[in-house]
C-alpha cells in the first residue's frame, strides 16, 4: 500500500474539524493533524477507505464513521489522543425487509373458488461489519474508545398474502373453495462482524485496555425472521349445507442464519 501517493478529505456536515496540509487521492484522506471535536463525527466518503494523520484528536462522544461499501479499512497514526466515549464505526447495513405476497381475490359470482395469495419476499441479509486495521505509535486515552465493527441485521421475510374467499353457493351448486395463503418469506441471513488489528510499537500494553479503555464490538448480525403464512380463504357457504372447503394457511418462512463473530488481532509494529 503507497501511503506517499496524495490523498483526498472528507468533512461531514458542519464538522469542527481541522485538517492541516491536506492534498487529494483517490482513496486516501492524509493530514499532519485530523481534531474532531466533541459530539461531532468524521465520516469516509464511498471512494476514501484510508486515514493518515500524524496526530489524531477525538474529543469527548467524537466519532469517526467509516467507509461501509469498503470491506477493508485502515487508520495509520503517529500519536492519537482520544476523549471519552469515543466512537471509531464500522457497522454493517441491515438488510431490508422482504415484501409482503398479494391477497388471492375473493369472486363475486356464486360457486366460485377464491384465488391463492402470493409467497412473501425474502429479507436481505446484513452488510459485513468492516475490517480495520488500525497503526498506531503512541495511544493516549483518557475515557474509553469503542471499536463498533458489527455485522448488519438480516431482514424479515415478507408475510404470505391471504387466500381468497369461495363465494356463496346455491340450490343448484356448492359454495367456492377458499384458496390457500401464500408462503411467507425466508429471513435474511446476519452479516459477519469486521475483523480488528491493532498494530503498535506498544501492543503489549494496549492490549491490556481491552475490556476498560478499549471496547471492541464484534457482534455477528442477528438472523432475519422468516415471514408469517398467509391465512386460509374462507369456504363459501351454501344452502342445505352445501358448503365449499376452507383453504390452508401458508407455511412460515425459514429464518436466516446468524453471522459471525469478528476477531481481535494484535500485532508488534517495530
Amino acid at each position: 500500500m503507497n501511503f506517499e501517493e496524495v490523498c483526498a478529505m472528507k468533512r461531514s456536515g458542519l464538522l469542527g474539524v481541522f485538517l492541516g496540509m491536506v492534498c487529494i487521492s483517490w482513496a486516501q484522506v492524509r493530514v499532519d493533524k485530523l481534531v474532531i471535536k466533541p459530539g461531532e463525527h468524521f465520516e469516509l466518503d464511498h471512494q476514501s477507505d484510508i486515514i493518515v494523520a500524524d496526530t489524531l484528536i477525538m474529543m469527548d462522544s467524537s466519532r469517526i464513521i467509516l467507509n461501509e461499501l469498503k470491506r477493508e479499512n485502515f487508520i495509520r497514526t503517529k500519536v492519537a489522543i482520544i476523549g471519552n466515549h469515543c466512537v471509531i464505526s464500522g457497522v454493517g447495513l441491515h438488510g431490508q425487509p422482504g415484501r409482503p405476497g398479494r391477497n388471492g381475490n375473493s369472486s363475486v359470482g356464486p360457486c366460485r373458488d377464491g384465488t391463492e395469495g402470493t409467497n412473501g419476499t425474502a429479507g436481505l441479509s446484513g452488510g459485513p461489519g468492516s475490517n480495520l486495521f488500525f497503526y498506531v505509535n503512541e495511544l493516549h486515552i483518557k475515557g474509553k474508545l469503542i471499536f463498533d465493527l458489527s455485522g448488519g441485521n438480516g431482514g424479515d421475510g415478507g408475510a404470505g398474502g391471504k387466500g381468497g374467499d369461495g363465494s356463496p353457493g346455491t340450490v343448484h351448486c356448492n359454495g367456492g373453495d377458499g384458496a390457500n395463503g401464500g408462503d411467507g418469506g425466508r429471513g435474511g441471513d446476519g452479516g459477519p462482524a469486521g475483523n480488528l488489528v491493532i498494530s503498535s510499537v506498544n501492543a503489549d500494553v494496549i492490549r491490556e485496555w481491552i475490556g476498560s479503555k478499549i471496547i471492541y464490538k464484534n457482534y455477528s448480525g442477528k438472523a432475519g425472521q422468516g415471514g408469517r403464512g398467509g391465512y386460509a380463504g374462507s369456504a363459501g357457504l351454501g344452502p342445505s349445507r352445501k358448503n365449499g372447503k376452507d383453504g390452508s394457511p401458508g407455511a412460515y418462512g425459514v429464518n436466516g442464519t446468524r453471522g459471525k463473530d469478528g476477531a481481535l488481532t494484535f500485532e508488534m509494529n517495530q
